[in-house]
């Protein structure tokens, strides 16, 4: 899990192993669980060769793309990003919005990528 801030919006993003859809699904309802106060609970995953992404209200492209972007680029397979975003008061617009999910989404993939190398 990371943290990061960004005009007053707190993002929390988490990386996990996945072995199907249904598993995805089942730790973001977790997630929006814990996370009941959040604005919004944005997701990204990649199994078996299937992609999908959600928005979860923020502008169409804003948040879960950037977050599968960030899988993408990192060529990942079986893993799940979400980003939960705790609204400061600030709007980011929709360059502030891409740019934080997707540093949030990549920062956290790259310690979970980290994590996975040494065990």
């Amino acid at each position: 899990m990371i943290e990061l801030i960004e005009k007053k919006s707190r993002f929390i993003a988490f990386a996990a192993g996945i072995t199907d859809e249904s598993e995805a699904l089942a730790i973001v309802e977790r997630l929006k669980k814990e996370h009941k106060r959040s604005r919004h609970t944005v997701y990204a995953y990649a199994v078996a060769g299937k992609e999908k992404f959600n928005d979860d209200g923020e502008p169409n492209g804003t948040a879960g793309l950037p977050a599968l972007n960030a899988i993408k680029r990192r060529n990942l397979d079986n893993v799940l990003i979400v980003v939960v975003r705790y609204f400061g008061g600030v709007l980011l617009g929709k360059g502030g919005l891409i740019r934080a999910y997707g540093k949030a989404a990549g920062q956290e993939l790259d310690r979970y990528i980290k994590e996975k190398s040494e065990k």
